[in-house]
């Protein structure tokens, strides 16, 4: 049985590492990285969040936010997507750049400074942070207008 469990074990390896120098083929490790391991994944428990929204983009991935907001300012930001790699990859990085931050400054990225941080998109998948601001500017629209209703 052990002889048959590691060879079934090396070809998944294998596998692992065929797709991996796939995935480096089309992104940067930077991206691959992001979007194996992605940073401020998952949704926290209701009590942690302030606000939060999604949203689907034409290319039908889903992207959600979840902020924890006080005072204007962004203490947890966490997401998820049922969208490919780079979808991960933009919405992980998304997180990283606006915790700690305030509201105006998560209002004023662009896809274009998402694409930076991330060291650049491949051209087909440049939509995943249009998804990913987009998302996020709806997100602090709704928060504004709520807090505006409860003032």
């Amino acid at each position: 049985m052990t002889d048959k469990k590691d060879e079934f074990d090396d070809f998944v390896d294998k596998l692992q590492q065929e797709i991996i120098e796939k995935e480096l083929e089309d992104f940067n490790p930077y991206i691959v990285k992001l979007f194996h391991n992605p940073p401020n994944w998952g949704k926290p428990s209701d009590e942690k969040i302030t606000v939060s929204n999604s949203f689907r983009g034409p290319c039908g991935d889903l992207m959600q936010f979840f902020l924890k907001v006080e005072n204007d300012k962004i203490l947890k930001a966490d997401f998820i997507t049922d969208g490919c790699g780079a979808s991960v990859a933009t919405g992980g990085q998304i997180t990283l750049l606006i915790e700690g931050n305030t509201l105006k400054f998560a209002e004023n990225l662009t896809p274009e400074d998402i694409d930076k941080a991330l060291h650049g998109l491949p051209k087909d998948h440049k939509n995943c942070a249009e998804l990913a601001v987009r998302t996020l500017k709806e997100l602090i629209k709704k928060y504004r207008e709520k807090d505006v209703q409860e003032k």
